[in-house]
């Protein structure tokens, strides 16, 4: 197993003082992907893993790096409804409004997977919902296919 195998085997298995070594031993692992192009923070952060989070933020990592999908940090933990996560990476300046291949937005994802306080956050942060995904929809008309009344009322104008 390579270094940069290694490094995202610890991330997946939380092993802070491992992804620690590595990253001292090899800073530009920041900048790696897996074989699902995911980067280190994409990775830490879907599977919830807020020391190793708190350390690549620490080192600089990009915030708004997207995976093989297009998917940034951010919309992985409004998918994922990892509240802690969410509010360090609006907190650090990550863009709240920025998009995927498929023209999706963390709101987008917060509605369309019922994460009332994420939206919250998003929507405290400038988070634009008006913007439509590219089937035509907003984060209101996920929510409303949801059926979650609490977003509807925080997302209607």
């Amino acid at each position: 197993m390579n270094i940069t195998e290694s490094f995202f085997g610890a991330i997946r298995d939380g092993n802070f003082s491992k992804v620690k070594e590595l990253l001292m031993e090899s800073p530009d692992l920041l900048n790696t992907r897996d074989q699902r192009g995911s980067s280190p923070l994409i990775l830490a952060t879907y599977y919830n893993q807020e020391e190793i989070v708190d350390l690549l933020l620490e080192h600089g990592t990009a915030l708004d790096d997207k995976d093989a999908s297009g998917n940034t940090a951010l919309m992985g933990v409004c998918f994922k409804g990892f509240n802690g996560i969410a509010k360090k990476l609006v907190d650090k300046g990550a863009n709240v409004n920025e998009r995927n291949a498929m023209g999706s937005t963390a709101l987008i994802y917060a509605a369309t997977f019922n994460r009332l306080e994420i939206a919250k956050l998003l929507i405290a942060n400038k988070a634009d919902s008006s913007v439509k995904d590219q089937r035509g929809n907003t984060a209101l008309d996920h929510a409303k296919l949801q059926g979650a009344p609490e977003l509807i009322d925080l997302l209607e104008p």
